[in-house]
């Protein structure tokens, strides 16, 4: 690998978009012999992976018709990251001046929302960027060597965006480049990746309405295989553990504040009616194991109640709650309550997710 990652240095200088000599030799090295090196560490990488691990890909490319100035080579969990436009990776990216190669952590540009894959603002990049370090850190207790900056030289504006989604960065110097150095940092860089892969896993990433919409996605369109890729797989077991762990939150917070509770959720469109000195709350509880709630779901009962009780209706929203898998019977814990009491709905975006069609009635 040592000889690889010096040449491909060595012709970085050289950079042209168009296909000349040098950039066909990059080429080969980045598609072919890098992953070929790369794939040689099949062994400690997927360990490092874990259960990740199981379904091992590398892939490299140098743009597609015209060369680009940050070719790649990238491995990964193909049910993770089945495109480099979708889930997190390990990526090779090499300075343009050639003083180096950076073995990155990072993230494709475009995330599930609304139903579809969109293209993040940078904003929204940076934010996804900076949720994968504080998954690291959380798991591992630091950034280990993955520090670097993520600028590489780039100038045109899709390899900047490549830079951009870089979240964990180490860059080993041209003069460094040795095989036992560039297999640590791989397998360093390959138990990071789990980590954020675990994180995902357990729907830490996305919201809880766009946990609802792949649901209603794979009953409204099972052969778009949407899910893959998402890397959020919650089963009906695992779902109700979530929202029983989201109601003893909430009762326990309603109860220390003096309300009698009565639980509705059988038989009402909310959750609990809490009283209290005359007043009379109808609470609504949201759990879910994402690490934020910037949007939601509702059913239209739900949103009629807001409405119609306004200012006597309760939002109680539980995020973070970790789960533990277990195909018998699964445990949910911990948990951050967000009280939102006599919320107003229409602060809100009301954005229609799927429609209930029935056919006329015949003439």
């Amino acid at each position: 690998m040592r000889n690889t990652l010096r040449r491909i240095c060595e012709l970085q200088p050289s950079y042209s978009s168009e296909n000349t000599h040098e950039m066909q030799e990059r080429g080969r090295l980045v598609r072919q012999d890098l992953v070929r090196d790369i794939r040689a560490l099949r062994e400690p990488l997927a360990r490092a992976l874990g259960t990740f691990g199981r379904d091992f890909f590398v892939e490299g490319s140098d743009g597609i018709g015209r060369k680009t100035e940050l070719a790649w080579t990238r491995f990964c969990s193909e049910e993770m990251s089945p495109r480099p436009t979708s889930g997190f990776y390990v990526v090779l990216h090499f300075s343009t001046d050639g003083s180096g190669v950076n073995i990155a952590v990072g993230c494709s540009s475009s995330k599930f929302h609304n139903g579809y894959s969109i293209v993040l603002p940078l904003d929204e990049l940076d934010k996804r960027c900076e949720w994968a370090r504080e998954i690291v850190l959380e798991d591992h207790g630091s950034l280990r060597s993955f520090t670097d900056l993520n600028d590489f030289g780039a100038r045109a504006k899709l390899p900047k965006s490549f830079e951009r989604a870089c979240a964990l960065v180490k860059k080993i110097a041209y003069d460094d480049i040795e095989d036992d150095v560039v297999e640590r940092h791989l397998v360093e860089s390959a138990e990071m990746l789990r980590s954020i892969y675990s994180a995902q896993r357990l729907g830490r990433e996305l919201s809880p309405a766009d946990q609802t919409e792949l649901d209603i996605l794979d009953v409204t369109r099972p052969a778009s295989n949407v899910r893959k890729g998402q890397g959020f797989g919650l089963n009906a077991k695992e779902r109700q553990a979530v929202e029983l762990r989201a109601m003893d939150v909430v009762e326990d917070w309603l109860r220390t504040q003096g309300y009698r509770l009565s639980d509705t959720s059988a038989t009402k469109p909310y959750d609990f009616e809490a009283k209290k000195e005359g007043e009379t709350l109808f609470v609504e509880v949201k759990g879910t194991t994402s690490d934020k709630a910037d949007s939601i779901a509702m059913t239209h009962g739900e949103v009629a109640l807001h409405r119609r009780e306004k200012g006597r209706t309760a939002l109680m929203i539980v995020t973070s709650i970790r789960l533990q898998k277990d195909a018998v019977q699964p445990k949910a814990s911990d948990g951050k309550l967000e009280t939102l009491i006599r919320w107003n709905i229409d602060d809100w975006l009301l954005e229609p997710t799927a429609f209930r069609l029935s056919r006329k009635a015949a003439v």
